[in-house]
């Protein structure tokens, strides 16, 4: 089965997505909508613990950037892969990810604690996440980019420092998409947007983030009409990799990407 890749640009709003012609170009040739829902509260930890397990803080227990075990355990997306026999990779630069999936569960990771480092932090994801899909054989990689958050929170959300570190990454998203093969599917999103210096509430500004998945079955050029929110991602990368969602996930697939539904 193809590779199926899930990128992050942490903290990208939709209206800066104009200024990053990597991404537009995968909106171009995939199904997207710069009006999916984020999760509240529209934290980092809290929103990748939902992304992850398709259920909302409410249900998972992390609220904060801060993790703790669940008290309700259901099995997350890698956990899930893994039970389907797939073989998962993580590259990240941002430590608290390292606890959304359950140990023995990837076959590869690569981290660095390097989000804040605004000249070369994502490029060091963009270096380890081409080397690995080099290297190892996977069925899944997730790549984490997290300065566009960094600088959001350093100068301000939709600053010109912002829109920089965004055309930054873009161009490293370039470099990560060249890599990977022609018939891999890749399901790009944020977390959450952000307003002045920060993010965490429900503001249409905090709460709307940019979605779009694209390879080959998923229809080009399609701007999704339904809503989507971060729960559906999971399941929707599970019929890319072609296992049913666990029965406690609470988001759907988004049907309406697929060419044939």
């Amino acid at each position: 089965m193809p590779l199926v890749a899930l990128i992050m640009i942490d903290g990208l709003r939709p209206d800066a997505v104009t200024h990053c012609p990597t991404l537009s170009g995968v909106f171009e040739r995939g199904a997207y909508t710069l009006r999916a829902s984020s999760v509240m509260p529209s934290i980092t930890l809290p929103c990748h613990m939902s992304i992850f397990h398709s259920v909302p803080p409410s249900r998972h227990g992390v609220t904060t950037n801060t993790w703790s075990p669940m008290a309700r355990p259901l099995p997350g997306l890698v956990e899930a892969a893994q039970a389907a026999g797939k073989r998962c990779g993580f590259v990240y630069n941002w430590e608290p990810l390292r606890n959304l999936s359950q140990p023995l569960s990837l076959h590869a990771s690569s981290f660095r604690d390097v989000p804040y480092d605004l000249s070369s932090g994502d490029a060091f994801v963009a270096r380890e996440a081409i080397r690995m899909m080099a290297d190892v054989a996977l069925d899944f990689i997730f790549v984490y980019f997290g300065t566009v958050d960094t600088s959001g929170h350093n100068h301000g959300w939709m600053s010109a420092e912002y829109l920089k570190q965004a055309e930054k990454v873009d161009g490293l998203l370039a470099s990560v998409l060249k890599a990977m093969p022609a018939e891999a599917h890749v399901l790009i999103q944020s977390d959450h947007g952000g307003h002045d210096r920060n993010h965490g509430t429900d503001s249409p500004d905090d709460m709307t983030i940019p979605w779009v998945v694209a390879g080959p079955g998923v229809r080009g050029n399609y701007q999704l009409a339904g809503p989507i929110s971060l729960l559906d991602t999971a399941p929707t990368l599970a019929r890319l990799l072609g296992f049913a969602p666990h029965a406690q996930w609470e988001g759907q697939c988004v049907a309406e990407a697929f060419a044939q539904v």
